[in-house]
């Protein structure tokens, strides 16, 4: 894959001083964008190799910009395998970012909740995720320039980071959660008893994305971390049928409190 074009284009646009920081937003938390100041928006179908987001609620755009008097990088809109991409596809921005400068990121996304604990409104900080029904994002040849062939992955998600943004999500929203996200192929949502299974197996919550791009971002040494944004009970927990509808409506709900975690998080 051809990062480097990537590189050079946003580069030009932009100029040559990066952020240190990346963030992704999921479904139904691109509001973080009103919140940027002096931004550039790039939209993803003019950057080279970016594949380009189909799904509703992720606007598909790369925002450079100011938020807490900090540069950052922000994706509006991530891509899935359930799109139809190759899971390599979906992880490229996560690379040319690598490629960029950028050390640290937070990935956000919208899940399902497995704790029975947990209801929907409530934000979960990922401390390690399950894996295993999916293709690995690393399989094939490795990509020397940004990792070994076999990565450590005892500590996907940095602990001084939990720490910190935990204590402001329970600050802003009077309770945080911590847990193990699941990562599932998607694009349908799970059925009871693949959720009784993920539960079993120590599962906190579920979703469609998030993990590819940790696991790149990891293998590519960047300071990782992850939020969950918790829209939805997962299938057999309550007698609801699901949709993307339930998911982008607690979203906005909850709105206010996601822009205020990620704005104190990246003023510490």
């Amino acid at each position: 894959m051809n990062y480097q074009e990537a590189v050079n284009f946003i580069k030009e646009k932009v100029g040559t001083t990066i952020p240190e920081t990346a963030i992704v937003l999921g479904s139904g938390l691109g509001v973080l964008k009103e919140e940027i100041q002096n931004k550039i928006i790039l939209k993803y179908e003019g950057i080279p190799g970016f594949p380009i987001s189909t799904v509703e609620g992720h606007a598909g755009e790369l925002i450079v910009g100011e938020l807490s008097n900090r540069k950052i990088i922000a994706m509006n809109g991530r891509f899935h395998y359930y799109e139809g991409y190759d899971v390599k596809q979906t992880v490229f921005p996560i690379r040319v970012f690598s490629l960029l400068g950028v050390k640290n990121i937070i990935l956000t996304n919208a899940a399902g909740g497995i704790n029975l604990n947990y209801k929907p409104g409530d934000f979960m900080v990922v401390n390690d995720h399950l894996s295993f029904f999916a293709e690995s994002v690393l399989r094939g040849k490795n990509e020397d320039e940004f990792g070994v062939r076999f990565p450590d992955m005892t500590e996907v998600y940095d602990k001084e980071e939990i720490k910190k943004i935990k204590a402001i999500i329970e600050k802003c929203s009077g309770v945080a959660r911590e847990g193990v996200y699941a990562y599932m192929k998607g694009p349908c949502f799970e059925t009871p008893a693949e959720i009784r299974a993920l539960r079993t197996l120590g599962a906190d919550a579920v979703g469609m994305s998030t993990v590819p791009e940790a696991i790149v971002a990891k293998h590519s040494g960047m300071k990782v971390v992850a939020v969950s944004c918790i829209t939805n009970m997962a299938a057999g927990v309550i007698d609801n049928k699901l949709s993307h509808e339930e998911v982008k409506e607690t979203a906005d709900r909850v709105k206010d409190q996601f822009k205020e975690i990620i704005k104190e998080y990246l003023e510490q």
